[in-house]
């Protein structure tokens, strides 16, 4: 899967939710909540994912990240290669810079708190009950968060892509749920169904993309589906 096609960049944004609002493995309950009926993002006080479990995933779907420990302004921090200041008095790693590239971006604290308030919106999303209401959200996303479609190629250190933030260097929470909200509206429109849902069972509620041509998915996972249909075994046993 390419690194900015629309199912890469979907995936990209369901993988980022389920580390941000349910940082764990899948198939369990969300780290820091409940267990049982109604866990899910808003059922508990969890203390977060950490700056590094988050650039774990955005890594392993080809962004550049430095995670940066400590909260404050970061300059210049954002998606890509971008330019900027380097912050003063944070523990900000050393990091190789590129021919014609300022510096790489950095991801700290703030962003991460930003990017989990914009997880919990796109997850709204995955869990409408229709096509009709999730597009009601997209739509009403798109109106407030992206702007003209661009094409950037971060100063010729990526291949050409689309971008619907503000800017190449924007805020990781900017481009996270811009560029997440255009890539579920064209899966939308595509398949003319909701492109992902959450869990089904009670005690995980992970999102999960659904892009097949067959019934629509239930779980997040393989783990899921087995623990409830040996639940469903023994209720009626």
């Amino acid at each position: 899967m390419k690194v900015h096609s629309t199912k890469a960049m979907a995936a990209r944004a369901v993988d980022l939710c389920a580390v941000l609002l349910y940082e764990g493995p899948p198939g369990g309950p969300p780290a820091g909540m409940p267990a049982g009926p109604g866990a899910g993002p808003s059922a508990g006080a969890g203390a977060g994912p950490s700056v590094e479990s988050v650039a774990a995933v955005l890594r392993a779907h080809g962004e550049t990240v430095v995670p940066v420990h400590g909260a404050g302004p970061v300059h210049g921090a954002g998606p890509g290669p971008a330019g900027g200041d380097l912050p003063v008095g944070r523990d900000v790693p050393a990091q190789p810079v590129s021919p014609g590239v300022a510096m790489s971006p950095y991801l700290d604290e703030d962003d991460v708190a930003a990017m989990r308030e914009a997880a919990e919106r796109l997850v709204e999303v995955l869990a409408a009950p229709g096509p009709d209401e999730a597009a009601g959200l997209l739509n009403r996303l798109l109106a407030g968060t992206a702007r003209p479609p661009r094409l950037t190629s971060h100063g010729g250190t990526s291949p050409w892509h689309v971008h619907v933030d503000s800017r190449d260097d924007a805020p990781w929470a900017e481009w996270f749920l811009a560029s997440s909200a255009m890539a579920l509206a064209v899966l939308l429109a595509e398949h003319q169904r909701v492109p992902g849902g959450l869990c089904a069972s009670p005690g995980c509620r992970r999102p999960y993309l659904d892009l097949g041509g067959g019934s629509p998915r239930r779980y997040c996972s393989a783990r899921c589906a087995t623990r409830e249909r040996v639940a469903a075994h023994r209720s009626r046993a």
